[in-house]
């Protein structure tokens, strides 16, 4: 199969206006981790309706589809598509907007699942290549580790890969643009719980009282220090408060007996990981004891950094130079501080993943807020790049 353009799929407009339907469709839809039956049934649907096999249950709701070339190759690689929605409301007043209460596609994996199926059409049309495809799409990527389940089902038992690739969205960035870069290119993410407890007590005799909220208001206060006195200056990381929950609202001449502090953590080594973990919970605790609290750290490690491996990332440099250009390529982006559970599958196998602008300028919502929506004109993008990458790595 010859090198594609976005011009050459958009000149198909039936096949684009089918994806369309399709994207808004499953954005009318929204299903979130580990429920997405009615998206895993259309994907499941739509691989067999095009001739390619299917297995599914992994993770539940995990479909992968298996895609032989038509020339003999023994390489193997695979391509993966997050299906799953987040719990926001709505805001978008679009005519296709979600119908289900609290919850939406808010993060784009609508139009992810739409450009692999799309591109799993292309290549299954004309299938001019020397190994196999894998397509895998994937369940709970917001929050639950979905990529990690399917692993601990046998993804990779089932499935054995040289290599996976991965795609998402930029919101804001220029339409088709794409940024990815050799080694760590999103973050660990990690969420921390410390629990101050005291004893309590009323709120005008706080001598009589241990008071945990002074040991709270501390900690917050000192966190930044870990990140200033703890981390050298050329590594990144983040520790941040999300959630502080101490008392009653109606009772505030109560000092209470509790406070718990939420929050998240991000870094991108191994060792600078532990330090904040460590880190955490010592100041934590350095914090409570002046004033007779004690303090307790739950620190729960979700997400690994995203690492992708140099070989991978020239196939997607060279496929997605191919499909915008490479003056809209850049392959030594900085690392983003989020956190994907894509990173799952490159500790297993080599890989790399991109993410591709969705555009609609700087004003555009951004993911995970209730006015963001994927944009279709990213649609033929993603499928070109998809097919162009197969054609990188398996057309030789």
């Amino acid at each position: 199969m010859p090198l594609i353009t976005p011009d050459t799929l958009r000149d198909d407009t039936d096949f684009i206006a089918r994806l369309t339907e399709l994207r808004q469709d499953i954005h009318r839809h929204p299903e979130t981790a580990f429920e997405e039956h009615r998206t895993s049934d259309i994907v499941a649907a739509r691989l067999t309706e095009i001739g390619i096999e299917i297995h599914r249950g992994l993770g539940g709701t995990g479909v992968v589809g298996t895609l032989k070339g038509k020339r003999p190759g023994q390489r193997v690689i695979a391509l993966r598509a997050d299906m799953d929605a987040l719990f926001i409301e709505e805001q978008t007043g679009l005519p296709y907007a979600s119908e289900v209460p609290g919850k939406m596609h808010a993060c784009g994996h609508d139009g992810h699942t739409t450009m692999l199926l799309g591109a799993a059409e292309k290549l299954a049309a004309d299938p001019d290549f020397a190994g196999t495809v894998h397509f895998i799409f994937q369940p709970a990527e917001e929050g639950l580790g979905g990529a990690r389940v399917m692993i601990e089902d046998g993804l990779f038992d089932l499935f054995p890969c040289d290599a996976v690739y991965g795609v998402h969205n930029g919101p804001k960035e220029p339409l088709g643009s794409v940024q990815t870069r050799t080694g760590a290119f999103m973050a660990a993410g990690d969420t921390w719980e410390v629990i101050f407890e005291g004893t309590g007590g009323h709120g005008a005799m706080p001598h009589a009282a241990t008071d945990p909220t002074v040991a709270a208001g501390q900690f917050i206060a000192a966190l930044s220090q870990i990140i200033s006195r703890k981390v050298p200056a050329t590594e990144s990381a983040v520790i941040s408060v999300g959630h502080i929950a101490a008392g009653d609202y109606h009772s505030p001449n109560i000092i209470p007996s509790q406070v718990v502090v939420r929050g998240t953590a991000r870094s991108y080594k191994p060792e600078i990981r532990d330090m904040l973990e460590n880190a955490i919970g010592i100041f934590a605790e350095s914090c409570a004891a002046p004033h007779g609290a004690t303090a307790r750290l739950i620190y729960t490690r979700r997400y690994p950094p995203l690492i992708n491996s140099a070989e991978e990332v020239q196939h997607a440099v060279a496929a997605a130079s191919q499909t915008v250009g490479a003056e809209a390529v850049n392959p030594k982006a900085p690392p983003a501080g989020g956190s994907e559970d894509f990173s799952f599958m490159l500790e297993k196998v080599p890989g790399a993943y991109v993410m591709i602008g969705n555009g609609d300028g700087p004003d555009a919502a951004f993911v995970h807020t209730p006015k963001y929506d994927f944009n279709d004109a990213l649609t033929p993008i993603g499928v070109a790049y998809w097919v162009n990458l197969v054609q990188a790595e398996l057309g030789g």
